[in-house]
């Protein structure tokens, strides 16, 4: 029953974070609205002509191999770091939607945890 929840999970979150993904590239989505501030961080990455690029296609090949459970433990490594800057980030800047970054991020810890069987050879002596 675990691993059909966590399954569940992973492929919802998968979906999320291609979705995510490709409105960097294709822009389907509206953006909400920003404050001055999120306005200047946003024309900073802007400005860093790779970053977005960068994180987007993070976005999208995490979120394709979490979903599939054969590649889950690879996706959820790929996409933890891209997790990371956004629960930092709306711990700083966006505290109104951490909520829900705070489940997604559960869920990718919940995926390394169930997966740290194929891990511990990489840290083992």
């Amino acid at each position: 029953m675990k691993n059909k929840i966590l399954t569940g999970l992973c492929i919802l979150f998968g979906l999320m974070m291609v979705n995510s993904g490709l409105n960097k590239f294709f822009n389907y989505m509206p953006m909400p609205e920003m404050s001055e501030e999120m306005m200047q961080i946003m024309g900073g990455f802007i400005a860093i002509k790779w970053i977005l690029p960068l994180v987007a296609i993070a976005e999208i090949i995490g979120g394709i191999l979490i979903a599939l459970p054969k590649t889950r433990a690879l996706g959820a490594i790929v996409i933890l770091p891209v997790m990371v800057g956004i629960v930092v980030h709306h711990l700083v800047h966006d505290m109104s939607t951490i909520g829900i970054v705070l489940i997604l991020f559960a869920i990718n810890i919940w995926a390394i945890v169930d997966s740290w069987n194929k891990y511990k050879p990489m840290i083992e002596n």
